[in-house]
């Protein structure tokens, strides 16, 4: 989400995130504008949905985790989560796992009709708003506000009521070796069921988690049919997947 922000309004929330006790004075201070300007910025921060507003000042409406993440590689990510939605046909059905770069995929659906998506993240909700051609079915269970995501044994049930044709999931470290991993074990299930109920699960991840190894093993490479990175994936990396019949995307 903080990708569709001004400049300033992303200054204001990164301030925020850092300090939610900031007062509109040392907003006002640090930014280099006008208080009439920040509590202009505060105001329409607060009705895009992503602050809340408080007496002198305003709270994140996201978890300072989620902040942080969003501002990490976003024209990576930007890319990767286009290439993702251009694989989504009129009147494809598809499932979107909760994440920072998964989420991006519903903005790039815009224009697409027909297309119905069943998802845990409540990251996406902004996107999903703004186009009415989508059919979107939010699966219930427990939230976990560092993730934006829906998970726990009621997520899981609610998923494995459906069947799709793409399912677009994420994960924190990923190798031949050691396979789809995560900080998150809840997110393991999540990531499996959707695995288990689509015809084809396409991993979104930056090339910096290569290798990398999460607290939790979701489940092993060769599960994944298509991955889509950015292009500071290392040439052993593909050869390495395409080994294991995997299909790799660098964008």
């Amino acid at each position: 989400m903080i990708d569709r922000l001004k400049d300033r309004e992303r200054q204001i929330v990164d301030l925020l995130a850092n300090d939610p006790n900031a007062s509109v004075q040392a907003m006002s201070s640090a930014i280099g504008v006008s208080l009439v300007t920040v509590r202009s910025d505060l105001e329409s921060l607060a009705d895009k949905g992503y602050l809340i507003r408080t007496h002198g000042g305003a709270l994140p409406a996201f978890h300072p985790a989620i902040v942080e993440r969003q501002k990490s590689r976003q024209e990576e990510k930007q890319r990767i989560a286009h290439a993702a939605a251009a694989l989504v046909g009129d009147g494809d059905t598809i499932m979107i796992e909760s994440g920072t770069t998964t989420a991006l995929v519903a903005r790039y659906l815009l224009g697409k009709q027909g297309v119905k998506v069943v998802t845990d993240s409540t990251l996406i909700l902004p996107y999903v708003r703004s186009n009415p051609a989508l059919s979107v079915d939010f699966v219930g269970g427990s939230f976990r506000a560092d993730a934006e995501s829906m998970v726990g044994p009621v997520a899981v049930r609610e998923l494995s009521q459906f069947h799709v044709k793409i399912a677009f999931v994420g994960s924190d470290g990923f190798g031949t070796q050691t396979g789809l991993t995560t900080h998150h074990v809840e997110a393991a299930e999540v990531v499996r069921t959707m695995t288990d109920h689509s015809d084809r699960t396409v991993l979104l991840v930056d090339s910096s988690k290569w290798n990398n190894r999460g607290f939790f093993r979701i489940q092993d490479l060769s599960r994944i049919d298509t991955v889509i990175s950015d292009t500071g994936l290392p040439p052993e990396a593909r050869v390495e997947m395409e080994s294991l019949n995997i299909e790799v995307i660098t964008v």
